[in-house]
Formats: C-alpha cells, sequence, structure tokens
C-alpha cells in the first residue's frame, strides 16, 4: 500500500510539472473556443469609439450623453459582476458563457436598430450584463481548462482581450463609415459564430458536477474584500480606468479623423496592447515583480494623459499618445490580472467578481466625467483630469505595497 501511494504521488507531482511546462499555445480545444469567443465579446469595449461622433451626430446627442454608452455598459456590468459566481455554481461555466453570448447578440443586434440616444444606452445596459456574465466566467474557464498553468493562462485570457479590444475599433471604423449602425450589426452576426463555436468545442459540464459543485452566494464577492489585498487592487485598478476611460472617450474628438482614422488609430493602440500583454508583461513580472513593474506602468500613463491634456489641439500628439498608451496598458492589464488571481485565499471567480466589480465602477464614472469636464471647461481639462487619477492609483497601491508584495511569492508557487 505504500509503495502504491508513492507511486500514485509520484505520477502526480509528473502530471503537475508537465502541466507546468505545457508551451502556452498548447491547450485543449476548449481553450481555444473560450479565447475565440473572447475577441469578440471584448469588441464591444472599443467598437464605439471611431463611430461616437456619427452616433452624436445622427441623434443630435451632447459629448456627455454619448459618453453613457460606456457609462451604462460599465456600470451594469460592474453590478452584474456580483452575481456571475453564483448564476456559474448553479448552471455551469459553458451554459453562463453561452447565455452571456446570446443577450450581448440580442441586445447589441437591438441597438443597430434604435433610434434614440436613450434606447441606444439603455441596450448597451443589457450588452454589459452579458459581457459580464461572459467576462468574469472566460478567466475561469481559461484557468481551469488550461494545461499551462495560471499565469500563462492568463496571459492568453489578456492576449484575447488585447485582440479583441483593437479588433473592435477596426471593426467599427470598417463598419462604422457605412453607417453607425453596422457595428452593432456586425457583433451580433459575431456572436452567432461565437455560440456556435463554443455549444461544439467545449466539453459538456455533466449535471452530477454542477449538483456537487460548491454554490457561491451573493455575498461572496464583499466577504472576499475583507482581503485587504483583493481591495488595493480592485480600488487601483477603478483609478487607473478614470484614465483608461477617458482616453477611449475623450480621444477620438481630439484626433479630428474620420470613421476609418479612428479605427486605424486605436488598431495600433490594440496591437501595441496584445503583444506587450502577452510578450513583455510576464519578462517585467519576473524580472522586477509585479507591482513594481504596474507602478511603472501606471506613472508612464498618467505622463502620456498629461502629455494628451499639454497638446490636446495638436493632432500627431494625440494619436502616438494613444498607440504609445497600448504598450503601457497592455503591460499593466496583465500585471494587475495576475496579481488578483494571486491575491487572496478565495475562490478565482469570486477574486474576479469582487475585482471587477471595483475596477469597472471607475469605468462606468469616467466616461461621463469626461464628457462633462469638456463641456464645462475646454477638451484640455479630461486629459489633465485623467492623469491626476492614474497618479493617484500610483500613490495607493504604492502606500499599500505591505498588502499585495506577497503576490509574486504565490505565483512562483503556481
Amino acid at each position: 500500500m505504500a509503495t502504491t501511494t508513492k507511486d500514485t504521488a509520484s505520477v502526480a507531482t509528473s502530471a503537475g510539472q508537465t502541466r507546468e511546462k505545457s508551451g502556452i499555445l498548447n491547450q485543449p480545444r476548449a481553450v481555444w473556443a473560450v479565447f475565440f469567443a473572447g475577441i469578440i465579446a471584448f469588441m464591444g469595449i472599443g467598437l464605439v469609439d471611431p463611430i461616437l461622433l456619427s452616433i452624436a451626430h445622427d441623434m443630435g446627442a451632447s459629448p456627455s450623453e454619448v459618453s453613457l454608452l460606456f457609462t451604462s455598459y460599465n456600470a451594469v456590468m460592474a453590478v452584474a459582476m456580483l452575481i456571475t459566481g453564483t448564476i456559474t455554481s448553479r448552471i455551469g461555466m459553458k451554459a453562463t458563457l453561452l447565455l452571456g453570448i446570446v443577450i450581448i447578440a440580442v441586445f447589441s443586434g437591438l441597438g443597430g436598430m434604435s433610434d434614440s440616444i436613450w434606447t441606444l444606452v439603455g441596450l448597451r445596459g443589457g450588452w454589459g450584463f452579458g459581457n459580464a456574465l461572459f467576462v468574469a466566467t472566460a478567466l475561469t474557464a481559461i484557468v481551469s481548462l488550461s494545461t499551462s498553468g495560471v499565469t500563462k493562462a492568463i496571459v492568453l485570457y489578456e492576449a484575447a482581450i488585447g485582440i479583441g479590444i483593437s479588433a473592435g475599433p477596426l471593426v467599427g471604423g470598417e463598419l462604422g463609415a457605412i453607417s453607425w449602425r453596422g457595428p452593432f450589426l456586425g457583433v451580433a452576426a459575431l456572436m452567432v459564430i461565437a455560440f456556435i463555436a463554443l455549444i461544439t468545442m467545449m466539453p459538456k459540464q455533466n449535471s452530477h458536477q454542477v449538483q456537487g459543485a460548491k454554490k457561491t452566494s451573493l455575498l461572496d464577492p464583499f466577504r472576499a474584500m475583507k482581503h485587504r489585498s483583493l481591495v488595493v487592487f480592485g480600488v487601483t485598478a477603478c483609478l487607473y480606468n478614470f484614465g483608461f476611460f477617458t482616453l477611449m472617450f475623450s480621444a477620438p474628438y481630439a484626433m479630428g479623423l474620420d470613421e476609418h482614422g479612428i479605427g486605424y488609430v486605436f488598431l495600433g493602440w490594440g496591437v501595441l496592447l496584445a503583444i506587450t500583454s502577452v510578450f513583455m508583461a510576464p519578462k517585467l513580472q519576473q524580472r522586477f515583480g509585479t507591482v513594481p513593474s504596474m507602478s511603472v506602468m501606471l506613472v508612464l500613463f498618467s505622463l502620456t494623459l498629461l502629455a494628451m491634456g499639454i497638446w490636446t489641439d495638436t493632432q500627431w500628439v494625440i494619436i502616438a499618445s494613444v498607440i504609445f498608451a497600448g504598450a503601457l496598458l497592455g503591460n499593466n492589464n496583465t500585471l494587475i490580472t495576475t496579481g488578483v488571481m494571486n491575491a487572496a485565499p478565495v475562490q478565482r471567480s469570486t477574486a474576479s467578481a469582487a475585482y471587477s466589480f471595483l475596477r469597472f465602477i471607475g469605468g462606468a464614472i469616467a466616461p461621463y466625467f469626461a464628457g462633462k469636464l469638456a463641456e464645462w471647461y475646454n477638451p484640455h481639462v479630461p486629459f489633465i483630469v485623467g492623469a491626476g487619477f492614474v497618479l493617484l492609483s500610483v500613490l495607493f497601491v504604492v502606500l499599500n505595497r505591505k498588502h499585495v508584495k506577497h503576490v509574486d511569492e504565490v505565483g512562483v508557487a503556481h
């Protein structure tokens, strides 16, 4: 019996080593199905950038009213993140992902047929609910199904984000040049393809697995916030997202380009975001640590926004700054997501829900705030205020470094 136990332990150790040594591209088909669907889902974040001006023109909407397309999307997503774990633990990961995809397809399709800015704002909120179900569950699914370990799985997830965010403005620009309705209807069609890919390639979760799984309570994300490390990362992301979504909303107004031009600029932004999130961020983390690397990226992002605020009327500065910011955001997104997954001794889905709730609060407030600042003062002010919030996020994480410095030690253990 002792020999058998020893052999079993040896096999388990060997399997664990094999798992960690698997390359990032050596993944099950299910992971690639979620990855593909994730790309399409994340298109929604940047999709409306190239068509903001067209929507404002056609619907007679002010900048602050158009900004609500981001606000409703992010606000609903933030709140919905709190219930994603509860839903997933009861119907399973696959069903939750498919439900999210269906909701995104329905609300984006209806958005493409709407005639009022307020109707469109409401439908974007519904889109945000579907995205919350998908996004939170996709991270858990990729980490759970991956054969390459937590860190590489998160890099793969961030790659899907990067590709989706970069493709979103490109699709938005090309289809938006025909009509602002095109991008909304395009996402609905792409979501149908994602649904087919997931339903055929992702293994079905057996009913006894769902029934036997630990049910997640609605209170679990709030209980998770008793861990200071999760709150530190969440508040840092909330403050940093003020800068992120200020750039997303305000830059198209400052560029002076048409739908095609805005789409290509944000394509360059997204490509750098994807490349750095996959290839550069893991190297920075290994060499300098998560928090020091995050802090440097955030300081550089704050300076970039400040430059945009000073030279708002200089087109090439705005364009170059947006593209350069992609590299900074790609690094930071991977670093902070990896930190969150290793931050607290709670289920990863619960940690993701708590963190995402705090994170998207910033994304909900920032666009409307930026639009109002531009109306009250001038186009320079939103960028400068955004830079201040990002700098505040650096100060916050540095002052609370003792609560999050352990994430690199946990990361090594994984």
